[in-house]
Formats: structure tokens, C-alpha cells, sequence
């Protein structure tokens, strides 16, 4: 679901942890034009969303609802960066990852070649057979 630009508007503004008040004041508007940005009731200038890019907003977000890389920390600016640069399967594994392998889009994983030994799905506990005392020291 795409949100409306108020709806965006008002996602920065609590982003930024700010008041209608505060935030109005950043684009140089009145608390009652913030609210009406925010219901979608008016529609905010180029004057307004320039005034408030200076202060951090994410205005292409604002306006075409994508982040723009720029507003991302430096952990997700280079998690980006990485992830462009990786391999498909790297990008799979990733994914995986990320989403705790609930994606619906699962990676396809085709091996060429001969397979031995078993193929186990679900989870596993591999473990070496023998008694382990946690409660001996070492001399």
C-alpha cells in the first residue's frame, strides 16, 4: 500500500521526533498548514520541502514515497553498497536471512554434479557422541 504524501510527511516528522508546531516552523509554515499537509487537506510547495530538506528531512521519500540513500545511516548506506556488489546466490542467502527464510520468493538451489550422503530438511542437532564434564579443570 502506498501512502499519501501526508502520511509521509507526518512519518518524517515523527521520525524526527517532532511536534506539528516544530516541524511547521522547520519549513517556515504555521501548525495549522502542518496539519492540513499531513491530512492531505493542502499539498506542500517546493519553498516548504526545500526549507526542510536542510534539516534532514527526507524529501524525495516525502514526495515519491522511496528513501533516498542520503537519509540512510552509514550501516545501511553500506549494507546497500554490499548487497548491489554480491553475487545472486549471496543475495539469496541474504534474503533468506533477513526475512528468517519466511520470503515467498525462495531461491532455487540447483547442484550439479554428484550428491553423497543424506539430504535432511528441517532442523538438526549434529553432535559427537561421548560425556563432556563442564565442571573439570584443566591442570
Amino acid at each position: 500500500m502506498q501512502l499519501s504524501i501526508g502520511s509521509r510527511l507526518k512519518a518524517e516528522r515523527e521520525r524526527l521526533g517532532l511536534s506539528q508546531l516544530a516541524f511547521g516552523e522547520l519549513g517556515g509554515v504555521k501548525k495549522l498548514a502542518q496539519l492540513n499537509y499531513e491530512k492531505g487537506d493542502r499539498f506542500p510547495d517546493a519553498q516548504y520541502l526545500a526549507a526542510l530538506a536542510k534539516f534532514g528531512v527526507d524529501v524525495q521519500y516525502i514526495v515519491t514515497g522511496i528513501h533516498s540513500v542520503s537519509s540512510m545511516s552509514q550501516d545501511e548506506t553500506r549494507l546497500v553498497e554490499l548487497y548491489r556488489a554480491a553475487p545472486v546466490v549471496v543475495k539469496a542467502a541474504v534474503l533468506s536471512a533477513l526475512t528468517n527464510g519466511s520470503s515467498e520468493e525462495r531461491a532455487e538451489q540447483v547442484i550439479h554434479g554428484d550428491v553423497l550422503g543424506n539430504v535432511i530438511k528441517g532442523n538438526v542437532a549434529i553432535g559427537a557422541g561421548g560425556i563432556m564434564n563442564k565442571n573439570t579443570k584443566r591442570k
